[in-house]
């Protein structure tokens, strides 16, 4: 279960980590083309909140709106992610203050243009949020929240260390919880 802590109170997030091959940066306005395209691919957006609506680009402002907002309300929120030598878009992976079942929790998040998936990509990052919750704050453990019918996030969610704890409904959504706890963490560093 979660830390007893509130992880909120000693809130640092900040963007510029690195893995081997990417580099993160907070998600501003001037991406909606590159998310517009992304919710326009029926394949990409499937798993996403209902919230998102049919309208591509009108999903993409949503989407943004969304995250932007997490950062001002310091909930953390997902980040670009880029490649180191070219820049290019990759996708979005970062750390999301979540409610599940009536409990605070810190979630490892992550979506990845069709085109960068099956490249190991969302494992190299979600490892890195993954390590930067567990370093920054107190929690004893962090999630990722999955559809059910999502398995390449489910696999990406089992490199990460975590195991399927449990199945809920989360925002009108049925979902898998994955879990990994600090002493699970540390025995894989």
């Amino acid at each position: 279960m979660p830390d007893k802590i509130d992880f909120m109170k000693a809130y640092i997030y900040k963007d510029g980590l690195e893995s081997e091959r990417m580099k993160t940066r907070f998600l501003r306005q001037e991406d909606l083309a590159v998310w517009t395209d992304f919710f326009a691919d029926a394949d990409s957006a499937k798993f996403f909140p209902l919230f998102i609506k049919p309208n591509p680009a009108e999903g993409a402002q949503l989407w943004i709106d969304k995250i932007l907002q997490r950062y001002a309300d310091k909930r953390y929120g997902l980040q670009v992610m880029l490649d180191k030598n070219t820049n290019e878009f990759l996708g979005q992976c970062g750390l999301l203050a979540q409610t599940v079942d009536d409990v605070l929790e810190l979630e490892v998040g992550y979506s990845f243009l069709r085109k960068h998936c099956g490249k190991g990509y969302a494992t190299e990052a979600a490892k890195l949020f993954r390590d930067y919750g567990f370093q920054t704050t107190s929690v004893d453990s962090i999630i990722s929240i999955i559809d059910p019918k999502n398995f390449p996030s489910q696999a990406v969610a089992e490199r990460n260390g975590m195991k399927r704890e449990k199945q809920t409904v989360w925002n009108e959504m049925d979902i898998f919880v994955y879990r990994i706890t600090r002493e699970e963490w540390l025995r894989l560093k």
